[in-house]
């Protein structure tokens, strides 16, 4: 008998690519990611519902939109996500807890230890976000003029991924010994110092804090260009991924896992998680009209400037009424971008109709009652479209607890999810083996 392929389930908080309007839904908590009390209820919420973890999304600037869209956004401000993962693992004990950090603009060594240290103040639950930044401004913000070109972003990435990993491997497993009758603290032969001098990042090394728990920290990745697929198959063991459709799901699906048997890497050991924006009704009507009281609460001056930041050029000068025009390549996000382009020839949209869409979500949304949500996710499991869904609720708390309380039961009711955690951490939640250190490896 085939055992039921199971779902994973993340969950995303900042609400960056979240409905715009997500704040301003009756009941909704306008605050949701800036005010502790309602981020350590979100968390536990999740680990009630058994969901594999909490992703914390981050931007290093304020979003470059105009101020007429900026001042109705909730986006403008939230926590820093290492300070506040961290205050989380210590009112939960399951919840994989992942944060993003840019390997644009910080240090290897900082995120290194910052991500050595999260894991075993969670007891091994801590994953990282890899991301190469996507907004301009945060470059203003480092000291720069102007944004790192995308290709010099993402090899500066890759080089990245190899010194942090590098540095979590600068103490073999057994190296602390604390023996108080030689008074030996840890062994010398059991430290690496990594001297790593490359394109981008010069790093002596060792870090100063011992291995995490898990080996590495679960490593995640979400960007979609060929760029990104590519540094994703060699590294992501999670990528949170952007589809619109089952067949550009599984597309994407097969590209990216084929891209890892092509360098030697056991495709299981990645989770492609799509984000979903999932509302939930008792009928087909309750979740339809959930849905438009959330889509009537977008502003107009919310969707040309989103248009604008997503596409990488002002839309403001287009006719509104006529197709999209020729967008010329810019340093932003590319495959974001030509996602927006490629709907809007695809469904002969005009510039007005794609911006209204952009102005509310603009991703792949779920819109209906448990059992047909259970239907759509088990469709795209079983064909291979994904190995779960990253959630995007529409509002705070009621679209979480929607979820948790009606489709998290009709999923288990399927065999489609799990009803207990596996393990202690996330990797064992997730299926994901413990890397082998490099410089100390098992002996057989």
């Amino acid at each position: 008998m085939t055992l039921q392929k199971q779902l994973r389930l993340g969950a995303f908080m900042r609400p960056v690519g979240i409905h715009t309007a997500w704040w301003r839904y009756p009941g909704a908590f306008p605050d949701a990611n800036s005010n502790f009390k309602h981020l350590k209820r979100f968390a536990q919420t999740l680990e009630r519902g058994r969901f594999d973890a909490f992703f914390m999304a981050d931007h290093l600037a304020v979003l470059n939109m105009p101020m007429a869209a900026l001042r109705r956004s909730g986006t403008v401000a939230s926590l820093d996500p290492l300070t506040l993962l961290p205050a989380l693992a210590a009112v939960t004990d399951h919840i994989g807890l992942i944060a993003t950090a840019s390997t644009t603009y910080n240090e290897p060594y900082h995120i290194a230890r910052k991500f050595a240290s999260l894991d075993p103040i969670s007891d091994g639950r801590a994953g990282w976000n890899l991301v190469t930044s996507g907004n301009p401004h945060e470059a203003m913000n480092f000291g720069l003029e102007e944004h790192v070109e995308h290709a010099t972003r993402y090899r500066r990435a890759r080089e990245f991924y190899d010194v942090v990993t590098g540095l979590w491997d600068s103490w073999a497993d057994d190296a602390f010994i604390r023996d108080t009758e030689s008074g030996i603290f840890f062994d010398p032969e059991k430290m690496h110092v990594l001297n790593h001098a490359g394109e981008f990042l010069t790093v002596r090394g060792p870090l100063n804090v011992a291995r995490p728990v898990q080996g590495w920290p679960v490593i995640v990745q979400a960007g979609a260009s060929e760029a990104g697929r590519q540094i994703a198959a060699e590294t992501a063991e999670v990528i949170f991924s952007v589809s619109l459709t089952l067949a550009e799901a599984k597309s994407f699906y097969a590209d990216v896992k084929s891209r890892m048997t092509a360098i030697g890497r056991d495709p299981d050991h990645l989770k492609v998680l799509p984000g979903a924006l999932v509302v939930v009704g008792a009928t087909m009507e309750e979740a339809r009209a959930k849905k438009a009281l959330l889509d009537s609460l977008v502003h107009e001056d919310s969707g040309l400037p989103n248009l604008s930041m997503r596409l990488g050029t002002d839309v403001s000068g287009f006719d509104l009424d006529g197709p999209l025009p020729e967008i010329p390549d810019s340093n932003a996000s590319k495959s974001g971008r030509q996602k927006l382009v490629d709907l809007a020839r695809d469904q002969t949209l005009t510039v007005r109709q794609l911006a209204q869409f952009v102005g509310g979500y603009g991703g792949y949304e779920i819109v209906g009652t448990p059992a047909s949500i259970a239907d759509r996710m088990q469709e795209w499991l079983d064909g291979e479209g994904c190995d779960g869904f990253n959630i995007m609720f529409p509002s705070v708390p009621s679209g979480l607890d929607d979820f948790v309380d009606l489709v998290v039961p009709e999923l288990q009711r399927r065999g489609l999810f799990r009803r207990e955690y596996e393990g202690k951490t996330l990797r064992e939640n997730l299926g994901l083996p413990r890397p082998e250190n490099r410089f100390f490896p098992t002996v057989r």
